[in-house]
Order: C-alpha cells, then sequence, then structure tokens
C-alpha cells in the first residue's frame, strides 16, 4: 500500500528537513554572496569610465535594485506556487545571465547594454535576499530570527572575498581582453550558475512545500487546531506588524544603498584605487551578515521594536563617521560602513521576523516577494539619488542627511508599540 502523507513526514520529521535546508542554504549564500559583491564592487566605476561622468553612476545602482524589484516579485510568486527550490534557482540563473551581459556591455563599450545587464543582474540580489525566508520555514517560532540570521551569515564568506578578488579577476579579464573593471562579473556569473545547480540538486525536501504538508496534517481534527506549539502570537495580515517590518526594513535598505553606492566614488575622487574601495566594501558586506547569528539571539530573547531602535541609530552612526572621514582615511571609510552594514542587518533581521510572523503560511511566499519588492524600490530610490546628491551637495550631505531619515524608525516602532 502506498504510504499515506503522515507516513512520509514521519520519514523527514522537521528537525532533520530544517538542517538540511539550513545546510544547502548556507552553501548557496556563499556562492551568491560572491556573485553580489561584484556590483557593489566595481558596478559605480564601470558607468563612470564607460559614460565619463559622476552624475549618473548612481543609475547603475538604482537599475539593479529596480531589477531586484521585479523580481522579489517573480521569485516570490514562483515559489509560492512551485516551493523555494524552483524560485531561487530561477532567480540565480537570471542574476547569471545579467552579469553575462555586463561583461558583453564593458567589452564592447556600450552604456546602455550595460544599464539593461545590470538590471536583469538585480535578480542575484533579490534572490538572495529571498532564501532567508526559505530558512525560516520550517523553523520553530522561537527560533525563526535565528534561522533567517543562520542563512544571512553565510553570505558573508562569499560577499567578503568577491570584492578581495576585483584585482585578481580584473587580471583575469584582461588576460582574457576584456576590461578590467568586468572581472568581478566573471567571478558573479560563475558563483550565481552554481548556487542554482546547488538548489536545484540539493534543497530537497522543499522547505516551504514541507512546512505546508505539516501545516495541513495539525490543522487535520485528529490533530485539533493548526499552529505551532509555544509560538509567539501571530497577528493577521492587517496587522500593526506588517507595515511596521516593512517600513523598518525600506528605511534601512534605502539609508545603506545611498550611502555604499557613493563610497567607492568618493574614495576614487580622493586618489584611493579599487583595492582600497574593495576591502572597505569587503568590511561593509561582511559587516551586513556577520553579525546576524547574534542578532539573531538579541530579535528572538528580546523584542523585534527594540532592535530596530538600535538599528536606527547605528545607521545614524555611520553617516556622521562617514561625512567627517578624512579623504585619505581608509579606515575611517571601513568605520562608517561597518557600521552601516550592522545597522542594516539589525533592521532586516528584525523586519524580516516581524513578517514571518505576521504573514499565514498559505499566502508567505507571496507576501515576502511583495515585502521585498518595497526593500528593492527603497533601494533603487536610495542608489538613483545618491548620485544626484552627491554631484550638486557634495557626499558628506547624503551621509548626514541618509543616517537623520534613519532615524524616522522612532515613530515607527513606538506607534507599532502603541498599537499591540
Amino acid at each position: 500500500m502506498t504510504a499515506s502523507v503522515p507516513d512520509r513526514i514521519d520519514d523527514l520529521p522537521r528537525v532533520r528537513a530544517q538542517r538540511r535546508a539550513l545546510i544547502v542554504l548556507a552553501a548557496t549564500q556563499v556562492l551568491s554572496g560572491a556573485g553580489l559583491a561584484a556590483g557593489v564592487t566595481v558596478g559605480a566605476l564601470l558607468a563612470q569610465d564607460l559614460l565619463g561622468s559622476t552624475s549618473l553612476t548612481g543609475l547603475v545602482s538604482a537599475l539593479a535594485t529596480a531589477g531586484s524589484a521585479l523580481a522579489a516579485v517573480a521569485v516570490g510568486r514562483v515559489s509560492q506556487a512551485r516551493g523555494r527550490r524552483p524560485g531561487l534557482a530561477a532567480g540565480y540563473l537570471a542574476g547569471a545571465a545579467g552579469s553575462a551581459g555586463v561583461i558583453a556591455a564593458a567589452a564592447l563599450g556600450n552604456a546602455v547594454l550595460l544599464f539593461v545587464s545590470m538590471f536583469v543582474y538585480g535578480t542575484g540580489t533579490a534572490t538572495n535576499l529571498q532564501a532567508r525566508y526559505a530558512g525560516a520555514d520550517l523553523a520553530t517560532p522561537a527560533r525563526r530570527a535565528r534561522a533567517v540570521s543562520t542563512v544571512l551569515v553565510a553570505t558573508t564568506m562569499g560577499g567578503v572575498a568577491g570584492p578581495n578578488l576585483a584585482a585578481s579577476t580584473g587580471d583575469l579579464a584582461h588576460a582574457l581582453g576584456i576590461p578590467h573593471l568586468a572581472g568581478p562579473f566573471l567571478l558573479a556569473g560563475a558563483a550565481y550558475a552554481l548556487a542554482a545547480l546547488v538548489l536545484t540538486v540539493w534543497l530537497r525536501p522543499d522547505p516551504l512545500l514541507l512546512a505546508r504538508t505539516l501545516q495541513s496534517e495539525r490543522a487535520d481534527p485528529a490533530h485539533g487546531e493548526h499552529g505551532d506549539v509555544g509560538r509567539r502570537p501571530v497577528a493577521t495580515g492587517r496587522s500593526p506588524g506588517v507595515p511596521a517590518g516593512v517600513l523598518i526594513m525600506v528605511l534601512t535598505q534605502l539609508v545603506m544603498v545611498a550611502i555604499m553606492t557613493m563610497t567607492p566614488i568618493h574614495m576614487h575622487d580622493h586618489g584611493h584605487g579599487t583595492a582600497a574601495s574593495g576591502l572597505v566594501i569587503a568590511i561593509h558586506i561582511g559587516a551586513m551578515y556577520l553579525p546576524s547569528p547574534l542578532s539573531g539571539w538579541l530579535v528572538d530573547r528580546y523584542s523585534h521594536l527594540t532592535m530596530a531602535v538600535t538599528a536606527a541609530l547605528a545607521l545614524l552612526a555611520a553617516g556622521i563617521v562617514a561625512a567627517t572621514a578624512p579623504g585619505g582615511s581608509v579606515a575611517s571609510f571601513a568605520v562608517a560602513l561597518a557600521l552601516l552594514g550592522l545597522g542594516w542587518n539589525l533592521g532586516l533581521v528584525a523586519g524580516t521576523t516581524i513578517i514571518t510572523d505576521s504573514v499565514p503560511l498559505a499566502v508567505r511566499a507571496r507576501s515576502q516577494g511583495l515585502v521585498d519588492l518595497s526593500i528593492a524600490i527603497a533601494g533603487a530610490v536610495g542608489g538613483l539619488v545618491s548620485g544626484f546628491l552627491v554631484a550638486a551637495a557634495g557626499y558628506p550631505v547624503l551621509a548626514v542627511g541618509g543616517g537623520i531619515l534613519a532615524l524616522a524608525i522612532v515613530p515607527v516602532v513606538i506607534s507599532t508599540a502603541r498599537g499591540r
């Protein structure tokens, strides 16, 4: 007789499936971290080289994040319909295709192709972020933030290695007859393609599909009311937790992208080379992901809202340090972008956990895609405005203004706390 659904579930207990999912997701995050770091490190510089102007360099980041916005919805919808595995794998393959387009644009000296390819390349960034939700699908509610942080921290290795390979991949590109600045996109294309392969082969069982099966089993009258035992109270989709979580992540993303995008340009204008800016960006990306285990523990141990306020303060400190950094001091820029990454990490882990707790499993993947759409739009705005603002008022104004804007998280937190 064919095994029933409960029998199959017994063969794949939640804890074992969750452990396997986290291992596979961590492996792909290492790869995708190297992929997303390429655009951060040299994307703006490549645009500046092709255009001969600084004012439109922010457009590269804006297009990449706009592509990320569209991809967030697409990956969320595919995941909702078919599971996390096909959704994430398709996103990484698109990121690989975008990387190939950037290389072609650099070789041809075609700025239009560069902009189009960066739009497609942004899909990899969206997919990298969507993977954090997959880590939480099978997690127990009391450990949900730590599951999210486990997936995020794995990005650190690739994210730190990618920028530091900028010089060597540039040499490889030069040897192949490709412009030096396109080198990191050789790494990005290979990394994204390999991440898609790892997901397709090893992310089994699919965490989202198994979570739905488990919920259906608990919903059976013989097993009582569905829901997680001992879980945090879960709000409905109309809960104030949903807009609060979105706003926290939107503000942290906007501020982070704006300051991060223009820092390599600002350093370049003060005589620093790609190695120096690559080191600063590597430290920044490390700070974006490396503190994740601590952030997850703090969110699970204390409140999401407390950590959101902490994120705002870290972003304010980052803006002040960046604005006052001496032009020749690599160390000062490194400290500023480390604080910027830390603030982003705290805001992302807190906001993600709020959203996951607030949205029912039946519509979770689609809703998460829409949430990440908002985040990506905020990043696109930050990237686009940053170039014009620096050209008009200077980098210090951008940095301080971003830090002050981050403080808007505080009234959001206060309003949400009062609404509970």
